[in-house]
């Protein structure tokens, strides 16, 4: 495969296909960038003429970008391993998402409740399933466990009936727990990364757009725990109110035209709203509202 001719001042991005691609075009959105995809295209239209995208499977974008084809993508960190491209590439950011939860991906070794295997050991001249190959292989052999080690073609689960045990990936260990299957380690926890050439990192113009798109993402992905607060508030009560109203600086304190009140704004953690509403409204606060976030950039 050979990368297309594009201007210097144009940034190539390989954005992850399947069961990231929802995640990953919402996150975007969430950034500032207005990601669409038609059903049978995989190069993706963005707002910004200077990103030219195209979808690629998470498992390749790695080894597309050591091979030129594109400057960055989004990856599991997972992939970046199996790879063997952890020196090859640049780590712009961990974003710290994946296709369901904020969860990272655990990458764990499990046998069926019914299976005598307790621990990796046991495993000694059996049969290991899993989509991880290099990286199952590797702990093996660091082990100095012989085992045969299978690439399986995706629902690993039913694998480990088949063979001795699977290595599958999991965010909550429900899918686990309903094949009633056990947990005898863990391998590798994987998140997302935005990563780059090391020829990409080098350019000015190219290092300047990465930087800029990674503060947009990392900032869209602090914003989706935390909420806006607004509210009015007699001036008198403002040093009460203060004294409880958590904030990661001081709040925003405005005079309105009526010189007996103020204005208060403040960023807190979603969870926290609930708690505080009451106690606002009884120190005096009025007109409360509060309102979702779409980038916090410290």
């Amino acid at each position: 495969m050979t990368s297309q001719k594009l201007p210097e001042t144009t940034l190539r991005l390989g954005l992850p296909s399947g069961s990231l691609q929802n995640a990953t075009v919402e996150l975007f959105g969430k950034a500032g960038y207005k990601v669409t995809i038609d059903s049978r295209s995989v190069f993706p239209r963005i707002d910004d003429e200077k990103i030219s995208a195209v979808l690629f499977r998470a498992q390749e974008i790695s080894r597309y970008i050591v091979e030129g084809i594109i400057d960055c993508g989004l990856t599991g960190y997972d992939w970046i391993v199996e790879n063997g491209n952890e020196q090859d590439v640049v780590e712009v950011c961990e974003l710290e998402y994946s296709r369901a939860t904020s969860n990272p991906i655990n990458w764990v070794l499990a046998v069926p409740d019914e299976s005598t295997v307790q621990k990796p050991e046991d495993l000694k001249g059996g049969v290991v399933s899993t989509e991880l190959v290099g990286v199952v292989k590797r702990y093996f052999q660091q082990k100095g466990i012989d085992v045969q080690v299978e690439f399986s073609w995706g629902t690993t689960e039913i694998k480990a009936r088949i063979a001795d045990a699977i290595v599958d990936c999991t965010e909550t260990g429900s899918s686990l727990k309903a094949n009633n299957l056990r947990v005898i380690d863990t391998l590798l926890k994987s998140t997302t990364r935005f990563v780059c050439s090391k020829k990409a990192w080098a350019n000015p113009w190219k290092r300047e757009k990465l930087e800029n798109i990674a503060m947009l993402l990392k900032g869209a992905i602090d914003a989706r725990s935390k909420v806006g607060l607004k509210m009015n508030a007699p001036k008198a009560g403002l040093a009460g109110i203060l004294a409880f109203l958590p904030s990661a600086k001081s709040p925003t304190v405005s005079q309105l035209a009526d010189q007996a009140w103020v204005a208060i704004e403040v960023i807190l953690e979603d969870k926290q709203d609930r708690e505080l509403i009451p106690k606002l409204k009884r120190a005096g606060a009025t007109g409360i509202i509060t309102y979702p976030l779409n980038k916090v950039i410290p």
